[in-house]
């Protein structure tokens, strides 16, 4: 006999009755509780992120020369630091990296190499270590290593499972895209139907619960940002799938939920790269924005890190954008980090310094100030997050994140 629970009435026959909004963000959520105060959000940028025209290497003469279209339509980036310039369509963060609530890294990578194929280095970014048999991610790891963790209940409504939370130490899922629509003569109808057999009958039941927690949920979200002041920069309310996606998310952050994991589409830019950068910066603008909002006193005790799985390369291409590449750049946000800085060691961009004579060489692991990031926040032993969450990692010198 079949047995059904929760998680496979929602992915199953309930899920006939889900009306999905048809959407490039549609993504499962994970949470996940532990006994700190600090909060962790990890938002991956599906897509490979530009790190070269996101955080310009303004200073560095052979950038212009490699992006001669690209470079000579783009502004000056209006947060100034010094040799890099963050791109313009990141103008709403600029409070944010004047109060040191927002800044970037460059020139770094996942150990992932060469094939440049979306989903392999996906996984390894996800995984945190090469290969995905034991298909944990580095974050689940993480939880593992920590006693007495108790997670939310189960939301399995989505299309994928984001590799990063999943493992044997529990955590929660919802995709706030997968709309329950069921009017109270289906729910009669069910009941009428199962009444007889207790197996479905009770598995209905729990699915029922979850329905309405859902749906108290949004309401919830819907009322805190319809209560919120407008975006200053845009005279209106944020709005959007991915707004959706971070009210939900601080929501959780402001209860029990210590960490928390979505990603965002839409920056694999092959051609036409700045009217698709743009819009792309623009959510993930509007994202941040909506987290340090939703968190309100929280935010001062979160660290945001927004992740993607390779660079682009040094030279555009033929369609005025840029292929898959090595080396680039992560973004990061939050009351608990030291922004108002570009860390890294950059390289340099001659063609000699270009790994493979291609794409930025990577100066450092992006999994060590993943690492140096979770030390600092939730107090991890050094060599619980080199043998454990990222095994083989050398997390190396303080990179300084954290204030």
């Amino acid at each position: 006999m079949t047995r059904i629970d929760r998680r496979g009435l929602l992915r199953g026959g309930l899920a006939l009755g889900c009306s999905a909004a048809a959407s490039p963000l549609l993504t499962p959520m994970a949470f996940a509780s532990a006994p700190w105060e600090n909060r962790l959000v990890v938002i991956v940028l599906r897509g490979a992120m530009d790190g070269l025209d996101v955080v310009r290497p303004q200073g560095d003469p052979d950038w212009r020369a490699l992006r001669p279209t690209l470079a000579g339509k783009a502004e000056a980036g209006v947060i100034d630091a010094g040799f890099f310039g963050l791109h313009p369509a990141l103008d709403r963060l600029a409070p944010l990296w004047a109060s040191g609530e927002f800044g970037a890294v460059q020139a770094v990578s996942t150990p992932y190499r060469d094939k440049r194929s979306h989903f392999d280095g996906q996984d390894m970014l996800e995984a945190g270590t090469p290969g995905t048999a034991g298909r944990e991610g580095w974050l689940n790891r993480m939880l593992q290593t920590v006693p007495g963790l108790a997670a939310e209940t189960a939301y399995a409504i989505g299309r994928e499972e984001m590799l990063i939370l999943s493992g044997r130490a529990a955590a929660a899922r919802w995709a706030p895209e997968a709309q329950l629509r069921l009017t109270p003569q289906g729910r009669r109808l069910l009941e009428l139907v199962n009444h007889d057999d207790p197996l479905f009958r009770d598995a209905m039941m729990q699915a029922m619960d979850i329905v309405d927690s859902l749906a108290a949920e949004e309401q919830e979200a819907e009322d805190m940002a319809g209560d919120a002041a407008p975006d200053p920069m845009m005279g209106e309310a944020l709005k959007g799938d991915h707004v959706r996606l971070a009210r939900f998310a601080a929501s959780r952050l402001r209860g029990d939920s210590r960490i928390a994991s979505f990603s965002i589409n839409g920056w694999d830019t092959h051609e036409r790269q700045s009217a698709n950068l743009d819009r792309a910066l623009e959510r993930l603008a509007d994202t941040l924005l909506t987290l340090r909002d939703g968190l309100g006193p929280a935010w001062d005790k979160t660290a945001v890190l927004c992740m993607t799985e390779f660079g682009r390369t040094a030279r555009e291409n033929g369609t005025q954008g840029t292929d898959h590449g090595t080396g680039g750049a992560m973004l990061y946000a939050g009351g608990a980090l030291r922004g108002g800085q570009v860390l890294g060691d950059w390289p340099g961009l001659s063609e000699a310094a270009l790994y493979d004579r291609r794409d930025l060489m990577p100066t450092r692991d992006l999994r060590a100030h993943a690492g140096w990031v979770m030390r600092g926040l939730f107090g991890l032993d050094r060599a619980v997050i080199e043998e454990a969450v990222f095994p083989g990692l050398d997390l190396g010198a303080d990179p300084g994140l954290l204030g």
